[in-house]
């Protein structure tokens, strides 16, 4: 499981070891660095299949270099079951994708909505805790906001369902589309502060992520990124949860209600 102690894969390994599967975490922490080759085999070595998810973003310039690279010492060592995660709606995850196509891997890829779980860890979630406020440049566009732990149960489904899903493009969303306006309005509400949202240009996120001392050279990609996939030409639901696990994906608000009863956003 790369990024073992990320966002996804961190869910990934747990729902794993829950079905019985005996999970080898890759992280820095435990030697794996995708930025160096050398540590690529000692990990991958022995495995029956792996889950790659980018360190930064699926779409970030190099991302597809990187994950091509492990995709194909993956298939040289024997371990042909890669699941790629990939974003909805995100031009610029389309060579990562194309990348893992032409390993000769069985691949999958899972591109996922925007995450629930980006406003309970991360960056966001001090904006909300601390300032009560989340500036963002997303406007009114609507997002059909999904819950990792539906990425990581369709993962493990993936990963361990034999030829079923090899060569498919999963597409998952949340159940129901919320403005970031009305997110952030669910998330006061659970948690009684009066917290908000205000929409910036993505030029004006930039220039304060680089105010941040975030590089201009990341600032740049994520911006770029930004303006494709908060565009909202993927306002719509889809039914990929629900197909591969055989129930609707969990919704925003029982989220919400985890996340305010363990005061998550408590200043």
């Amino acid at each position: 499981m790369t990024g073992a102690s990320g966002r996804t894969g961190s869910r990934v390994a747990r729902a794993a070891r829950a079905a019985g599967f005996t999970v080898r975490a890759a992280s820095r922490a435990t030697g794996f660095d995708f930025w160096d080759g050398s540590t690529w085999a000692g990990t991958l070595r022995g495995a029956d299949a792996a889950y790659l998810a980018h360190p930064m973003d699926v779409g970030a310039p190099g991302a597809a270099e990187v994950i091509g690279a492990v995709a194909r010492e993956a298939v040289r060592l024997g371990v042909r079951r890669l699941v790629l995660l990939s974003a909805r709606g995100e031009d610029q995850s389309l060579p990562t994708e194309e990348a893992l196509h032409a390993s000769g891997a069985d691949w999958t890829v899972v591109r996922a909505a925007w995450f629930a779980q980006n406003f309970s860890e991360g960056p966001l979630v001090a904006e909300l805790r601390e300032r009560g406020e989340l500036v963002f440049p997303a406007g009114g566009v609507r997002e059909p906001f999904l819950d990792v732990r539906d990425i990581a149960d369709v993962v493990v489904t993936a990963l361990t369902a034999g030829d079923r899903y090899a060569g498919r493009t999963l597409d998952l969303s949340g159940p129901r589309l919320l403005t970031f306006g009305e997110a952030v309005a669910e998330i006061a509400g659970a948690t009684g502060r009066p917290l908000r949202y205000r929409a910036v240009s993505t030029r004006d996120y930039g220039e304060a992520l680089a105010g941040f001392g975030v590089p201009r050279k990341e600032v740049a990609a994520l911006t770029a990124i930004f303006d494709t996939l908060l565009d909202g030409r993927y306002a719509h639901l889809s039914d990929g949860v629900r197909e591969v696990l055989g129930r609707p994906p969990r919704d925003f608000a029982d989220f919400v209600r985890e996340e305010a009863a363990a005061g998550t956003w408590t200043a």
